[in-house]
């Protein structure tokens, strides 16, 4: 090979030294606050249970109450089409999907509800009875991938019975054989950074009792006051809630009806599609960003009940919510009822399986160096993958098709979907 054609320069090389030297602690801090996702399953919805009701046959239940109410109202892959708008294309294999969904795996995620939900009177019993549950589930084989409670909130009048459940619960856990890999918590009505404080101390408490890992357990954040979005001194109180979680947060929950009615919205306009919710939504997923923590939307309160007509009407609505909020990049919700899985599952595959030819062939043709007619970056790269890998974890996707039409493995997606910061940094140069 023949010797590098020498190029002239100006400044000297310690220049760039010296200017390395001076950013090594933001270098430093990006890494530590923007480590990118996490590439673990984030599962499409949250379903709560109130913990006074939760059983040992609740999943299956939801799933069985969803299929009889798709065999009543819409029992072919045509009368579910025309009732949400879906494309020939998509009319079969959408259907065939959501029922199989349904047989499988009818719930994602579930939460045992000890907060708004809950009615009992014997939260000790109660919570001690979820945890034994959860256990069973995970030794049998039924759980769902995410199970966990939502206890009270850190405000003073519920803040000792909120530890105490939480306490019963995770202790239950660890007598019946440890905390499963799935475990989710939530804490909900969180409104300043130092409640997100006290819930780290909480835990690191915990941990150190039963002998387990520093940092084992995370937590998700419920957004449900204005002074979660907006702090009395005009900064974005949510960004700061993620920090004081000290790496533990998982997640960014969208509380659709206590917001709303925090801000005076009337109760028959209280929805996720509510300017409102949009703009606390926007400044949770910006605040998000590149920290690991992801974002849920809310939940509708109109349920698919009644006459036929009734629930048509009902998972329109839900359907076109769900739609909206993927297009939105909120890839998770809320279902309060079992009828809103069939919508839920409906509008998740139709996502994934109308782009999915399109997304693939851009992909592949990225990992081939192959000009097309879109330039994609690695930032979009890393999007395309996720797109996939998101349709793959939820059932929307088979593996075999995927790698089929990007020549790639699930592996080699996976790379694509949650590099290093380095290493997207380095191959945009």
């Amino acid at each position: 090979m023949g010797q590098q054609e020498q190029v002239a320069t100006s400044l000297a090389g310690a220049v760039s030294e010296e200017i390395s030297a001076s950013l090594a602690p933001v270098d430093a801090e990006l890494e530590r606050r923007y480590p990118g996702d996490p590439g673990t399953r984030q599962p499409v919805h949250t379903v709560y249970v109130p913990g006074d009701v939760f059983a040992a046959g609740t999943l299956r239940s939801w799933g069985d109450r969803a299929l009889a109410l798709l065999d009543e109202h819409a029992p072919d892959a045509e009368s579910f089409a025309r009732v949400l708008g879906l494309s020939d294309e998509l009319a079969g294999p959408v259907h065939a999907r959501v029922r199989a969904k349904l047989e499988r795996e009818p719930v994602e995620d579930l939460r045992v509800d000890f907060e708004d939900g809950y009615k009992g009177t014997q939260e000790d019993q109660d919570a001690a009875r979820a945890a034994r549950l959860v256990a069973d589930a995970q030794e049998n084989g039924t759980a769902a991938p995410y199970m966990g409670i939502r206890m009270k909130c850190m405000e003073s009048p519920v803040r000792d019975r909120g530890i105490r459940t939480l306490d019963v619960f995770l202790t239950g856990l660890m007598e019946a054989g440890g905390l499963p890999d799935g475990l989710v918590l939530t804490l909900p009505k969180v409104t300043y950074p130092e409640q997100v404080t006290a819930m780290v101390r909480l835990l690191e408490q915990f941990e150190k009792a039963r002998g387990l890992a520093p940092g084992r357990i995370g937590f998700e954040i419920q957004i449900e006051t204005s002074q979660a979005i907006l702090a009395a001194d005009g900064t974005a109180t949510v960004a700061r809630m993620i920090d004081a979680a000290e790496g533990r947060a998982t997640g960014l929950h969208y509380g659709t009806f206590d917001y709303s009615a925090c801000l005076g919205v009337s109760a028959a306009y209280q929805a996720s599609d509510h300017p409102a919710a949009d703009h606390a939504k926007a400044i949770m997923q910006v605040a998000a960003a590149g920290t690991g923590v992801r974002v849920s939307d809310g939940s509708t309160n109109v349920l698919p009940v009644g006459s036929t007509a009734n629930v048509h009407e009902a998972w329109r609505l839900h359907f076109g919510l769900t739609r909206r909020a993927l297009a939105r990049a909120y890839y998770q919700g809320w279902d309060m009822h079992p009828g809103h899985l069939p919508t839920r599952y409906a509008a998740v595959f139709a996502f994934y399986r109308e782009g999915f030819e399109a997304a693939a062939g851009r992909l592949a043709a990225y990992a081939n160096h192959v000009d097309g007619d879109v330039m994609d970056e690695p930032a979009t790269a890393k999007a395309l993958a996720g797109y996939l890998l998101r349709g793959l974890d939820c059932g929307a996707l088979d593996p075999g098709e995927v790698t089929r039409l990007t020549g790639l493995t699930l592996a080699r997606l996976r790379s694509y979907a949650a590099p290093r910061r380095a290493d997207l940094t380095a191959s945009a140069q």
